[in-house]
């Protein structure tokens, strides 16, 4: 059985390691691959891997490399022409926006490298969103993490009921008390709007980190969580 293909993740943490200026030869030996390939294991994404041994190894790393220098119009060679479409797809996302690949590659390092994080991340389900997201499904479920922590959800609930008398949606006006009664009641969802490049393991949600929505606007804001915000969703509706 062969191991998974590459998800979005490994192929950002790739390419972030093809563009570093001390990389090195794209040589199986390299110390930076072999870093890269213990990294690409450690990811909480694949529980499945048929094939331990040459999951994510050195030479696998090697080829993904390869494939960049196929893509890459700096690049006066041939390079390996066996890239994937999702290989081309983030090459062409990234290759003029490096900066922004640096700050996703090292988020997503950040909750590989943490215990609490990592486990967190893997038990947190899957979604039909996940697999377009930019910046790939770890943050993406750190994001989802960040939004049901239930200590500073109801904290956000106590202070906006206590400045408004209400609890509304903040993109479309929805009140669940006003539409359901006694069963809608303290009733909303949190979304955390700090984007997921901007990811940093020390900062502690705040309460302004947090946005009170209905479920129809949650599920559009994370639709395109990548391009859209909480004020992009609103200006969207008042159209």
């Amino acid at each position: 059985m062969r191991n998974p293909k590459w998800e979005r993740d490994e192929v950002i943490l790739a390419l972030n390691l093809y563009f570093d200026e001390n990389r090195g030869t794209i040589e199986s030996n390299n110390p930076k691959i072999i870093e890269l390939s213990e990294l690409l294991n450690m990811l909480p994404i694949h529980s499945n891997r048929p094939d331990e041994e040459k999951f994510r190894n050195p030479n696998g790393v090697t080829l993904k490399l390869g494939n960049f220098l196929a893509l890459d119009p700096n690049y006066s060679g041939k390079g390996m022409e066996s890239y994937s479409k999702l290989d081309e797809a983030v090459f062409n996302e990234y290759f003029e926006n490096l900066i922004e690949l640096r700050g996703v590659a090292d988020g997503i390092k950040k909750v590989t490298l943490s215990l609490d994080y990592s486990t967190n991340v893997s038990s947190i389900e899957s979604d039909d969103i996940e697999e377009n997201v930019r910046e790939g499904k770890v943050l993406y479920k750190m994001h989802k993490v960040r939004e049901r922590d239930r200590k500073i959800i109801a904290k956000k609930k106590a202070k906006v009921f206590s400045e408004k008398g209400k609890l509304e949606c903040e993109c479309c006006g929805f009140d669940f008390e006003k539409t359901y009664g006694e069963l809608g009641k303290g009733f909303i969802e949190c979304h955390h709007i700090i984007p997921l490049n901007k990811f940093s393991d020390s900062k502690e949600t705040k309460l302004e980190d947090l946005a009170l929505v209905c479920s129809n606007c949650h599920r559009m804001l994370h639709n395109r969580i990548s391009e859209v915000s909480v004020s992009d969703l609103r200006q969207l509706l008042l159209k």
